[in-house]
């Protein structure tokens, strides 16, 4: 399931974030049927005091506290720790019996120790009796191990897939995840949610002349992904770099598919690992002539030595990216852009909890 989120609830009570935007969305009584309204009008509680609960890991604790602020609530309390030697321990702070539980954990680096955690307090939750649960993953680890490419492979995947749910998640909501046939790898509803809106938001708001631009994609797998960003940036045309790949994180780029001269190039990927792909391709687009070169992506992996690819030798104009993965203060350089999702997920949450709420009153 891909949401799309361009168009807004009716919003009441609102609270103002950073950009200007509001936040909690709720479904207008009008839309649903009549036979729903009664029994809608019967249950419905005010949010504030709604059976919602929305928990944080260790992963990204910033961007779990900014959706609840965004969704007008309190981040739950969870006590999660470490044992001497490594093993997590995890404990709810307060009952979440016949609660909607949402829990915020990108398995980002160290990748096993938060994916691990996740499941502990997904295990947590089931076992303190959550009537549902759901985990929110920003940033989808493995997902790049979606297929076998050589023989004796393994495909994992299918594997963490199948980890988070035996583990007793009922839902997954995930963001621009590296590749789409992964959400057929659950057994379990997953709603997939697209960043791009933000960074067209941002875009839109340089005013960059819609004739200059041109819409790069770093590679041919992700044609699909640029060709949908340009059709959104005005129908902008678009290049494609060939590159030929000899390992993992080792990329040599070979040609250009396209016209990127005195133009305002923009390449977008889901994510920005080495920046060995992104670097090159900058490099490229300026032998090419272009004049001027942004990179554009979802999450911001940055595997050394990918800050010294992207901060030196003025290839790129600017690097956008948003907050689904913590950037530390460490890893700022003066191109560097990031971007909030936590409004989208928060109001993704809440359109997700009111569609459980209407089935359950249903059922």
């Amino acid at each position: 399931m891909v949401l799309s989120l361009d168009k807004k609830c009716d919003l009441t009570d609102s609270v103002n974030v950073g950009n200007g935007k509001t936040s909690i969305p709720i479904i207008n009584e009008g839309t649903l049927p009549k036979f729903l309204e009664s029994a809608r009008m019967e249950k419905s509680v005010n949010r504030m005091n709604s059976r919602l609960k929305l928990f944080s890991g260790t992963a990204n604790p910033a961007l779990a506290q900014e959706i609840a602020w965004c969704m007008g609530m309190e981040l739950g309390k969870v006590n999660i720790k470490r044992f001497a030697d490594g093993e997590i321990y995890v404990q709810l702070q307060e009952s979440v019996r016949g609660c909607d539980v949402y829990l915020v954990q990108p398995t980002c680096s160290p990748s096993n120790e938060h994916l691990m955690e996740l499941l502990i307090m997904i295990d947590a939750c089931r076992r303190a009796s959550a009537k549902k649960v759901t985990a929110v993953i920003p940033y989808f680890g493995y997902a790049r191990a979606d297929r076998k490419t050589q023989g004796r492979e393994s495909i994992a995947a299918k594997l963490v897939a199948n980890l988070i749910t035996e583990a007793g998640a009922d839902r997954v909501l995930v963001c621009d995840i590296h590749s789409g046939q992964s959400m057929g790898y659950f057994d379990i509803p997953v709603d997939h949610v697209q960043c791009q809106p933000v960074i067209l938001d941002y875009l839109a708001s340089k005013s960059i002349s819609s004739e200059d631009l041109v819409v790069v994609s770093p590679d041919v797998g992700g044609v699909a992904r640029a060709r949908a960003f340009a059709k959104k940036l005005s129908d902008a045309p678009l290049a494609i770099v060939d590159k030929r790949r000899h390992g993992h994180n080792v990329a040599e780029v070979m040609n250009l598919i396209g016209d990127v001269r005195g133009k305002v190039a923009v390449m977008v990927d889901d994510m920005i690992d080495t920046a060995g792909t992104i670097a090159k391709g900058a490099a490229l687009l300026h032998q090419e002539g272009a004049r001027e070169v942004y990179a554009c992506c979802t999450h911001a992996v940055f595997s050394p030595p990918a800050i010294e690819r992207l901060s030196s030798g003025g290839l790129l104009q600017e690097v956008i990216v948003t907050n689904t993965l913590p950037v530390a203060e460490k890893n700022y350089f003066p191109q560097l852009t990031i971007l909030s999702v936590a409004n989208l997920l928060g109001e993704t949450i809440w359109r997700v909890h009111d569609d459980s709420s209407v089935s359950s009153i249903y059922l």
